[in-house]
């Protein structure tokens, strides 16, 4: 089969990678319909974080081709969207809901398991991790917005909910990427009153309004925190969803919270200096981590299909597999948000 190939820094490259079959009683192979170009890969591409050469992409949504054995409840022909890990979905850790942490399961693109960018994918513990869609002929707003719950929106709803927001909570997100954004959805979705994007873009500051965001916050570091202090009367947000992961962006979310409030973080943690001293002596809180994407996907995906959210808007360069290294280069160079493949038809 043709998929992307990781071949080291700003390498990426079509090749070819043996067809998946089924391993195990439990697996699924799926036709990957649409994927895309998750901020993480980014890293990855830079040469910031390594990654084995091989196989690449963790976000995909298609239809099932073939079973293992003990599959009951899925079939081929069945449209699924895949989270970015793999779940038994019976551990302990899993039925406590974090099953990006499940102990048996794994990540999709790695080098070694396939990636969601290419045209198969071979799904372990298929019942557990795969969400069947009901209905068929979906648009491409759909199929857009599905991809977003495979991994981009589930992050920026992890983040509001780490936070703990509340009905009524004044709410800062820090960073504009498609996980900032997808994170004003989250904090509106909890009944946040007053909704805070901090964005020098203007395009990204038009979409967090259309998400929810009730005011923009357009300058950075220090300039930014006196903003937010202005904006609440100096006394700092109630929660604050950190989307980026740097020294910058943690040091600013910790100085915009409020004592007794929270940071619900979701950005890649690539801190070199920031001190959990900043948070302790200001009573501010901090949770997050990997999105278990396969405990919100069922929840949001009801939020899709009534159109009470349309994650999809983050895709703003849309092209096909085999200009999937323009993809990388489109969000790399900032000209994208986030890079939708169209891969098959549904």
């Amino acid at each position: 089969m043709r998929a992307a190939v990781f071949n080291g820094e700003r390498n990426i490259k079509i090749g070819n990678r043996p067809d998946p079959v089924i391993r195990e009683p439990l697996d699924a192979i799926v036709r990957v319909v649409r994927a895309c170009v998750c901020g993480s890969d980014l890293w990855y591409y830079r040469g910031v974080n390594k990654h084995q050469i091989g196989s690449i992409g963790h976000e995909f949504v298609g239809v099932i081709e073939a079973v293992g054995g003990e599959v009951n409840a899925l079939a081929p022909g069945d449209f699924v969207i895949a989270p970015f890990t793999f779940s038994d979905g019976t551990c302990e850790v899993c039925r406590t809901g974090f099953q990006s942490n499940c102990p048996h399961g794994g990540s999709f693109g790695n080098g070694v398991s396939d990636g969601g960018q290419g045209e198969r994918v071979r799904v372990p513990f298929a019942e557990a991790t795969l969400v069947k869609v009901p209905g068929s002929g979906f648009s491409d707003e759909q199929l857009a917005s599905f991809t977003a719950l495979s991994d981009v929106m589930c992050t920026g709803y992890h983040a509001a909910y780490s936070a703990a927001i509340q009905p009524g909570d004044t709410v800062a997100i820090v960073g504009d990427g498609a996980v900032g954004l997808c994170a004003v959805i989250g904090a509106k979705k909890l009944d946040a009153a007053r909704i805070v994007a901090l964005s020098g873009h203007p395009e990204r500051q038009a979409m967090a309004k259309e998400f929810g965001a009730t005011d923009i916050v357009a300058v950075r570091d220090r300039q930014a925190v006196a903003a937010v202090m202005d904006l609440t009367g100096g006394v700092g947000v109630d929660r604050t969803l950190e989307c980026v992961g740097t020294d910058q962006s943690i040091g600013t979310a910790a100085n915009i919270t409020r004592p007794g409030g929270m940071i619900g973080a979701v950005g890649f943690p690539l801190y070199g200096e920031f001190q959990y001293a900043t948070l302790f002596w200001r009573n501010v809180g901090i949770r997050g981590g990997v999105a278990p994407a396969r405990q919100y996907i069922p929840e949001l995906l009801d939020d899709v299909l009534a159109e009470r959210i349309n994650p999809g808007r983050i895709f703003d360069y849309v092209t096909d597999l085999d200009h999937v290294a323009e993809a990388y280069a489109a969000m790399d160079e900032r000209r994208a948000i986030k890079s939708l493949l169209k891969v098959s038809s549904p």
